[in-house]
C-alpha cells in the first residue's frame, strides 16, 4: 500500500555541499555543487528523505505521486534582512539613511499600531515573497506587539521558516515610535514564550540600530539574550558614515560601532547584522572570531549611496565570516534575490573583483542557512532537511531564452554556471515557476 504521505519530484536539480568561498580554483569551486540533471526528491510530511538521481531511485518509488518539473530545482531562498513594514514605501526618492527614515520610514511604521492594516501588509508582504522564490526570512517588524503578531500568524498559516521580532526603539526617533524599555522587555518576553520555537517561526531580539538604543535598552536587550540564549540578536550595523559618525557621538567609550554590541553581549554567532559597508580590519576580525553573520543588502546599499560592501574581505581565507543576502526591502528595490544577486555582482566589479553564480547563489542558499545555525534543516536537499525549493524557469523571456540557446541540452556544470548567471543578471520573478515550502506548492 502507497503511504499517502509521500510524494516525489523529478527534474533538474542545483544546490550546494560546501561553501565555495573556501576554494580559488574554478575546479574547486565547482566541488562544492551538487547538480543532479535527473534527480528525484522524496518528500514525507514536509522533510526530504531521499535524493538521488532518477535511475536510482525510481524502482522503490514508482507507485508514489511524482510531480515533474522543467528548468532548475534549487533550495529555497533565504532573505536574510528585510523590513515588512517598509512594503509600501519601497522606492521612496531622494534620500539618504537617516534622512530617509525621517521622511519616509518612520510616517510609515506609525501606521503599524491599526492591526488590520498590518495585518494586509503582512500577508501581501509574505506572497510577495513567495512570489519570488524567498521561503525563510529574517524580518523586522516595529514598535507595536500586534505587527509581530500578524506577521507569525500570517507566516505559520504559510508555514514559512521566519524569524523576526518587536523593534526596540527608545530615541531619537518620532515620539510615536518610541517606547520604553523595560515596556518594550516586558512585551517582548511575551512574544517570546508566544511564537519562539512555534511551528517553524522564531524569534529574533531586534535593536532598530544604536542610534535609537540607549544604555538601558541595550541592557536589556542583552538580559533577553542571557534569559533565552538560543533567540537571535539582528540589528543594523556600518551601513552610512553619518549614522557611523552619530553613533560615535552617542557612545563615546567605544572604539567603533560593532564595540558598542559587543559592550553589551550582543554579538556572538546568533547574531545578524545587516549591511556592514564601512567594516575595517579589526571588525572583521572580531566578527569572524564571534561567529556573527551578515546580511549583505545590495540593492539597499546601493539605492541608499551607502557604498560597497567588501565581500571578497568578508568571505576571504582571513576571514570566512558567515555572510547572506538580503533584499532590504524598502530600502532594496526588489523583493528577488535574483535582483540581489545581480546588483552584487556589479558592486565587485565595481571594487575588481567577480562574483561567480555559484558563489551568489550559495549565499542565498546554503550560505544564508548557515549564517542563521539552520543549515541542518534548510539550505540544500540533504536528507532530514525541510522541503523548501523553488523552480527556476532560465528562459523566463525571451531575451534570456535567446542568451540561453547556446546552453541548451548541454548539461555540464559550466553551462548550468552560465544559465545560472544569466538568471542573476537577467532574472525577476517572472523566473520562479514555482515555490514550495515544505514539499508544498506554495504560490
Amino acid at each position: 500500500m502507497v503511504n499517502p504521505s509521500l510524494k516525489a519530484v523529478r527534474g533538474a536539480f542545483v544546490d550546494f555541499v560546501d561553501d565555495p568561498f573556501s576554494t580559488s580554483q574554478l575546479n574547486s569551486e565547482l566541488q562544492s555543487v551538487r547538480y543532479l540533471q535527473d534527480g528525484l526528491l522524496i518528500i514525507e510530511d514536509g522533510k526530504i528523505i531521499e535524493f538521488d538521481t532518477y535511475s536510482n531511485l525510481s524502482d522503490r518509488y514508482a507507485q508514489i505521486p511524482t510531480e515533474v518539473h522543467e528548468g532548475l530545482i534549487l533550495p529555497g531562498f533565504i532573505d536574510l534582512h528585510v523590513h515588512y513594514p517598509q512594503t509600501e514605501m519601497i522606492g521612496a526618492y531622494g534620500e539618504q539613511l537617516l534622512a530617509w527614515l525621517d521622511k519616509y520610514v518612520f510616517p510609515t511604521e506609525s501606521k503599524f499600531r491599526d492591526v488590520d492594516y498590518a495585518r494586509q501588509i503582512a500577508s501581501f508582504f509574505l506572497d510577495e515573497l513567495l512570489r519570488n522564490g524567498t521561503t525563510s526570512a529574517v524580518v523586522l517588524t516595529t514598535i507595536f506587539p500586534a505587527s509581530v503578531d500578524v506577521l507569525f500568524e500570517e507566516a505559520q498559516r504559510r508555514n514559512m521558516r521566519l524569524i523576526a521580532g518587536q523593534v526596540l526603539m527608545s530615541r531619537n526617533a518620532p515620539e510615536y515610535l518610541l517606547n520604553e524599555p523595560q515596556k518594550a522587555y516586558a512585551e517582548n518576553r511575551e512574544l517570546i514564550q508566544k511564537w519562539h520555537g512555534q511551528d517553524r517561526l522564531l524569534y529574533a531580539i531586534t535593536p532598530r540600530f544604536a542610534i535609537t538604543s540607549t544604555d538601558a535598552e541595550l541592557k536589556l536587550a542583552a538580559k533577553l539574550k542571557e534569559e533565552y540564549p538560543d533567540l537571535y540578536i539582528h540589528t543594523h550595523l556600518s551601513e552610512n558614515l553619518k549614522e557611523i559618525e552619530f553613533t560615535a557621538a552617542l557612545f563615546p567609550t567605544s572604539k567603533d560601532y560593532l564595540n558598542v554590541y559587543e559592550q553589551f553581549d550582543l554579538v556572538g554567532d546568533r547574531s545578524i547584522f545587516a549591511h556592514c559597508v564601512h567594516l575595517d580590519e579589526s571588525a572583521f576580525e572580531r566578527m569572524s572570531n564571534s561567529g556573527a553573520a551578515i546580511a549583505y543588502c545590495p540593492t539597499s546599499n546601493l539605492f541608499l549611496g551607502s557604498g560597497l560592501f567588501k565581500l571578497h574581505q568578508a568571505k576571504s581565507p582571513e576571514y570566512q565570516i558567515k555572510v547572506g543576502i538580503g533584499s532590504d526591502v524598502g530600502a532594496g528595490t526588489s523583493f528577488s534575490q535574483l535582483k540581489s544577486m545581480g546588483e552584487a555582482y556589479k558592486i565587485s566589479q565595481l571594487q575588481g573583483q567577480s562574483l561567480s553564480a555559484f558563489k551568489a547563489f550559495y549565499l542565498a542558499t546554503l550560505g544564508g542557512a548557515k549564517a542563521l545555525s539552520l543549515d541542518d534543516k534548510i539550505g540544500s536537499f540533504d536528507r532530514g532537511k525541510e522541503a523548501d525549493f523553488v523552480v527556476l524557469d532560465v528562459n523566463a523571456t525571451p531575451l534570456q531564452a535567446l542568451r540561453n540557446r547556446a546552453t541548451k541540452g548541454d548539461f555540464s556544470l559550466e553551462a548550468i554556471a552560465s544559465q545560472l548567471f544569466g538568471l542573476m543578471t537577467l532574472g525577476d520573478e517572472r523566473s520562479i515557476k514555482a515555490t514550495y515550502v515544505a514539499g508544498k506548492l506554495a504560490l
